[in-house]
């Protein structure tokens, strides 16, 4: 069984054939889809997607770290209060975490808004699912994994979670699952120009995770198209090849450690 362990398939880009998205994510061997949140204008359908078919998704909570604006207070409160008032809806907090590629005109915001978040994942021992983008500019002050990592020292967090849609170096991949985290491998891995097949080798497959991140990063031959969640079949057929393993082999082991990291024993 494949997981896709991050897709935003309740998304307005699937609203004409979301059925037959499914459909085909199941066709292709996808058992498991892990719902990230967004924001306050996407919550209400992700909630419902999430309740039509208990057995394939599973939810996250939180704010995206693009929707943090000049005053993210009120986001964050309504976030809170949809995950301590029914903490077992969610799996995880997420998807939360830092983005500088644009700009950085929000960055004190965006550290804070991931700073508060980061304590609901601790106070509720969930893990965290991190979207982390460095600045266009490459500069130190761009680096959006080491001030993550700075982050989760200040906070002394001793959870775990994802570092999703990975895109850093391999000496952030070394750091981040020396932390407890694991690798999650999207569509940009079959990317010509893309550094992650070198980390995929060097990595142990217990430290990775599938994703798509649909609608969006669809790997080859579907790249500059809408992802969605029947492609992680390959990205795990990439991560075969890489390896040197059956697709079979990476499906299993790739699952079992989003089960085990969610805690979703329940899971056939």
């Amino acid at each position: 069984m494949l997981t896709d362990t991050h897709s935003h398939i309740y998304a307005e880009e699937f609203d004409t054939d979301r059925d037959e998205v499914v459909a085909r994510a199941e066709q292709a061997g996808v058992g498991l889809i892990l719902l990230p949140a967004i924001d306050n204008e996407s919550y209400d359908r992700q909630e419902a997607l999430a309740a039509s078919r208990p057995g394939l998704f599973r939810q996250m909570m939180g704010l995206h770290p693009t929707s943090v604006g000049e005053n993210p207070r009120p986001d964050l409160e309504i976030a809170h209060d949809k995950l301590f008032s029914s903490p077992d809806k969610y799996i995880g907090i997420g998807e939360v975490g830092l983005d500088f590629y644009w700009d950085t005109t929000y960055r004190r915001q965006q550290i804070e808004a991931l700073e508060q978040q980061t304590g609901w994942a601790q106070k509720l021992g969930k893990p965290i699912v991190l979207h982390l983008r460095n600045g266009k500019d490459g500069s130190a002050d761009t680096d959006a994994y080491a001030e993550v990592f700075r982050l989760l020292e200040r906070c002394a967090y001793r959870g775990r979670g994802i570092m999703h849609c990975f895109s850093g170096t391999m000496a952030d991949a070394e750091r981040a699952t020396a932390s407890g985290f694991l690798i999650g491998i999207g569509g940009s891995l079959t990317y010509k120009k893309s550094t992650l097949p070198d980390i995929v080798r060097a990595l142990p497959l217990k430290s990775i995770v599938l994703e798509t991140d649909s609608p969006y990063l669809a790997p080859v031959p579907y790249r500059g198209r809408r992802n969605e969640s029947a492609y992680v079949s390959l990205v795990a057929q990439k991560v075969a090849e890489i390896k040197g393993l059956s697709i079979d082999e990476v499906a299993t082991a790739t699952t079992e450690n989003a089960k085990r990291l969610f805690n979703l024993t329940l899971i056939g």
